[in-house]
């Protein structure tokens, strides 16, 4: 009877191989009080992702298609195209060559790197110095911060201060009302208070400071966060239009393209500056509808070419700012 059960345990004991080891890798993986998926489940998961999918990319497909067809095409469609016929690159042409939007894309690249850049120095700084525990007043200076979420002067004060400072018909004025988020502040501050105070205490030993312990020890700590506030940041000032219609709404060679998009495709006129704004005679070949939806595709090309580099850095960043701390 000992001889059977020993046999038999050594048997459980044998390492499993092949597709047994694999059943079992999965099994385990599983939490025990989890049942296995159906496949109804696991179809209507499918089916759910697949609709999400043709949500986000069926609009982007018909942008590029119109922008890309010619005044028959659009005619027979009846608008919007669904699938492309007549190919042609002429609605592109005539938008490069005007000089309004080769100014407005560089107006808002400019603003855009600008602004993201002041946003993060001050978000950075203020964030570590909230996360300090010794900092001068730190508790106070955070209850303001998150006071300012909530409650706020007001367009119209916001609009006086700033046109008294000077900033009408400024490019100040589109960055700095809107250049500090709390939020962002917040996330970053959430993940600065929670790096290793045992690596910046040995950082002290050595005579850090608190810059050298920054720029050593705590942002190439936090790429991933810092890059996801980087990107909010971006993001914001590239699609921002409001500001303009508050501090310049008649200087034209100042506009960034979001307002220009603003002005052709929904208010329906021509582009700005131009001598053939109400669609004259450059526009006779290119469909109006066409050169829309190339303004379009204009406007989101650049958040389309960085998205893919920093998204193996936003869900991580995302979650480590907002669990940690």
């Amino acid at each position: 009877m000992t001889d059977t059960l020993t046999i038999e345990r050594a048997k459980d004991e044998r390492p499993v191989t092949g597709r047994g080891a694999v059943r079992r890798r999965k099994r385990s993986s599983r939490p025990v009080w989890e049942e296995p998926p159906t496949t109804a489940g696991q179809t209507a998961k499918g089916l759910a992702l697949g609709v999400v999918v043709a949500v986000v990319l069926v609009p982007l497909w018909i942008i590029v298609v119109t922008s890309l067809s010619t005044q028959a095409a659009v005619n027979r469609a009846g608008g919007l195209v669904l699938w492309p016929t007549d190919v042609t690159f002429e609605a592109y042409r005539v938008m490069l060559g005007d000089a309004t939007v080769r100014n407005a894309l560089l107006v808002s690249l400019g603003i855009t790197a600008v602004g993201t850049v002041l946003s993060m120095v001050v978000s950075i700084l203020c964030a570590y110095g909230l996360s300090r525990s010794g900092s001068v007043a730190h508790r106070f200076i955070l209850v303001l911060l998150i006071l300012t979420m909530f409650l706020s002067g007001g367009l119209i004060p916001t609009f006086l201060v700033v046109t008294e400072l000077g900033g009408y018909g400024q490019y100040w004025a589109l960055i700095l009302p809107g250049a500090v988020s709390v939020f962002n502040i917040l996330v970053l501050r959430a993940f600065y208070s929670s790096t290793s105070a045992d690596l910046i205490e040995a950082a002290r030993i050595d005579g850090a400071g608190d810059w050298r312990i920054l720029w050593t020890i705590v942002l190439p700590t936090s790429r991933a966060v810092t890059a996801v506030v980087a990107l909010f940041y971006g993001v914001g000032y590239w699609n921002s239009f409001f500001n303009v219609m508050l501090y310049m709404p008649t200087d034209s060679e100042k506009w960034p393209l979001q307002y220009v998009l603003l002005t052709y495709v929904n208010r329906g006129n021509g582009l700005p500056g131009s001598v053939n704004s109400g669609f004259g005679s450059q526009f006779a070949q290119t469909a109006p509808l066409s050169l829309q939806m190339a303004v379009v595709v204009l406007t989101i090309v650049p958040l389309l070419l960085v998205y893919p580099f920093m998204q193996k850095h936003f869900r991580v960043g995302v979650l480590t700012g907002a669990v940690k701390g």
